[in-house]
């Protein structure tokens, strides 16, 4: 990348442990600086083989974003947010699905935490998975070419509410050496 990213001061584990899913977002605009330091994040993340089979389709047009709330069930905040990105994995890259959807959500856990440390909100809406065509409809919904995979997609938006940090860890289901 040519400019230099944006920075945080949020350490990672405050980020991990407060970073809530938030639906509802302010009329101001992500500025390109800003989405691109979500975007490296993303291509930063893990995945097998280090093969990075993903590519990301990010999406401002109100129309589209509309035509995405009505696509999808769960993705009714997506006209009220500032922009969407869509994560998809290359089957011509990483031909095992298993490993291309595990790369696609290692990516896009990497823009959620990301974001939560630039002070913009985010959610992941899954397409992938859940009810079985529905990757092959936003498929359709994007143009995308044959064998290019929708994995989900994060709506993104200066933060119109705040959730509060909950203890999530739970000792009932951490094992050790056997189950």
């Amino acid at each position: 990348m040519t400019t230099a990213l944006k920075t945080s001061t949020m350490d990672v584990l405050t980020a991990i442990r407060t970073r809530r899913s938030i639906r509802r977002y302010t009329a101001d605009k992500i500025d390109d600086h800003t989405l691109d330091t979500i975007l490296d994040a993303g291509f930063c993340a893990p995945s097998a083989s280090n093969k990075r089979p993903w590519h990301f389709l990010v999406i401002r047009e109100k129309a589209k974003l509309q035509a995405i709330s009505e696509a999808h069930p769960y993705a009714k905040m997506m006209p009220a947010a500032d922009c969407c990105i869509v994560v998809c994995g290359d089957e011509a890259i990483q031909g095992s699905i298993g490993l291309l959807v595990e790369d696609c959500s290692a990516s896009i856990q990497n823009m959620l935490l990301a974001a939560h440390g630039l002070g913009i909100g985010a959610v992941w809406c899954g397409l992938y998975g859940g009810r079985g065509d529905r990757h092959l409809e936003f498929a359709k919904l994007l143009g995308l070419p044959a064998g290019i995979v929708t994995v989900g997609m994060i709506a993104f938006g200066y933060p119109d509410e705040t959730r509060p940090a909950t203890d999530r860890f739970d000792a009932s289901r951490v094992h050790h050496e056997r189950w």
